[in-house]
């Protein structure tokens, strides 16, 4: 079982003169689910070596069981400052892919011309595709095997503009997550704000913010468990 996580390079939030990057919890929340499960875990980001930690993320309100676990591994802070470049990863390669959000992916990811590619070419695989938080951002311009959007007519879940509104960035981020996802015809939905929300349709599996990332996760190694998908089936 090969799973292949994408992390943000971007640091820049916006025009604000503060940083971002990728949500802590996001990365190591999944990232364990996926380890304890036997994953063999690769991590890339669009221009390689060390993503940037959204320091917000690093806060002590912010830490988790999965947070501390990962300052307390060498192993995995190693793999984590040495993500491969993305454009050196073949979906091929992968059995899935899954996003962890923080406003970065907003800006690289979602423009990203071989992040886009490779998740149109994973979904066109039958291979699931899992983003949580703003990551599901990073599907605006991925498009199906018929050209449509790649969210139309999907139920999916992502960021909320309440949530948005919530941390003051609203008029900062380059698109608020839940009106994209709606603008390309997905069925948009959310829970209660903060609170672990997260769907699956088909081979797409989305999370609506940080205390959903752990069900994401799980939701797509469910999808990896024998006998859930025949070879070659497309989604």
């Amino acid at each position: 079982m090969k799973i292949l996580m994408v992390l943000t390079s971007h640091d820049r939030l916006g025009e604000t003169g503060k940083k971002t990057g990728f949500w802590l919890e996001e990365f190591a929340a999944p990232y364990y689910v996926f380890k304890d499960a036997g994953a063999a875990i690769t991590l890339a980001s669009p221009r390689g070596g060390e993503p940037p930690l959204d320091p917000k993320s690093d806060e002590p309100e912010f830490q988790t069981a999965a947070t501390a676990r990962f300052k307390a591994d060498p192993a995995s802070r190693a793999a984590l400052a040495g993500t491969v470049k993305l454009s050196d990863i073949r979906a091929d390669d992968y059995d899935a892919v899954f996003y962890p959000g923080g406003h970065g992916p907003l800006w690289d990811l979602a423009e990203d011309p071989d992040s886009i590619a490779l998740i149109e070419k994973m979904y066109a695989q039958g291979k699931p595709v899992a983003a949580v938080c703003h990551a599901p951002g990073v599907f605006r311009h991925a498009k199906a095997a018929n050209g449509s959007p790649l969210v139309q007519g999907k139920s999916v879940t992502g960021f909320s503009n309440s949530e948005e509104a919530a941390v003051g960035l609203t008029d900062v981020v380059p698109f608020l997550v839940e009106e994209e996802l709606k603008s390309r015809g997905g069925k948009y939905s959310s829970g209660p704000d903060w609170q672990s929300y997260s769907l699956q349709d088909g081979n797409l599996l989305t999370g609506q913010n940080p205390a959903s990332s752990v069900a994401a996760a799980k939701a797509l190694l469910e999808k990896l468990r024998p006998g859930d998908r025949k070879s070659g089936e497309t989604p």
